[in-house]
C-alpha cells in the first residue's frame, strides 16, 4: 500500500514551490490506492494549474508498475466541513455554521480565529414595543467543542 506520509511530502513539497497560498486540507488513501489530495488556497480558489502541478509531482514520484494507483487532487467543495485551521483563516468576515459536540447549533460571522478557539458573532431580530430589533452577541467557540464547521453560502 502506499504511504500516506509520502504522498503528504510530495504534495507538501509541490505546495512549497509553488508558492501561491495554497495548502494542504487532506489526504485519504482507500482501498486498491485510491488516492485522494485536497488543497485550498488562501487568498482565492485554488486554480487548475496548482491542482494539475501538484498532482504531476504525486504521480511522477510515485511508480506505477511496483503499485497501481488512482489520484484525485481536489479542492475541499464547499459544502464540506472545516478541516485545517487555514480554513477559519480564509473564512474570516464570512457566514458560519457551527456544530457543537452536544449537538448545539449557531450561526454567524466568523470575526476571529487563534490556535485555542474562534470567536463569531450572531445576530438575532427580535420584537420590543412592536419594534424589530436586531441583536447581536459575540461568542468565543473552543475547537475542543466543535463537532463541525461549514462555510453558509
Amino acid at each position: 500500500m502506499i504511504s500516506k506520509k509520502k504522498i503528504i511530502e510530495l504534495a507538501q513539497e509541490r505546495i512549497d514551490e509553488l508558492n501561491s497560498g495554497c495548502y494542504l486540507v487532506d489526504v485519504i488513501i482507500n482501498r486498491g490506492n485510491n488516492i485522494i489530495v485536497e488543497i485550498d488556497n488562501k487568498n482565492s480558489g485554488v486554480s487548475i494549474n496548482d491542482i494539475v502541478s501538484v498532482s504531476r509531482n504525486i504521480e511522477h514520484n510515485l511508480d506505477r508498475e511496483s503499485e497501481d494507483f488512482k489520484l484525485d487532487v481536489t479542492s475541499p467543495g464547499l459544502d464540506k466541513p472545516f478541516k485545517v485551521l487555514n480554513q477559519y483563516h480564509k473564512n474570516i468576515n464570512k457566514t458560519i455554521k457551527v456544530i457543537y459536540n452536544i449537538d448545539k447549533i449557531l450561526e454567524g460571522v466568523l470575526l476571529e480565529v487563534n490556535k485555542e478557539n474562534i470567536l463569531i458573532e450572531t445576530k438575532k431580530i427580535i420584537k420590543e414595543n412592536k419594534k424589530k430589533i436586531t441583536k447581536y452577541n459575540k461568542e468565543v467557540i473552543s475547537y475542543k467543542s466543535i463537532k463541525q464547521t461549514k462555510l453558509i453560502f
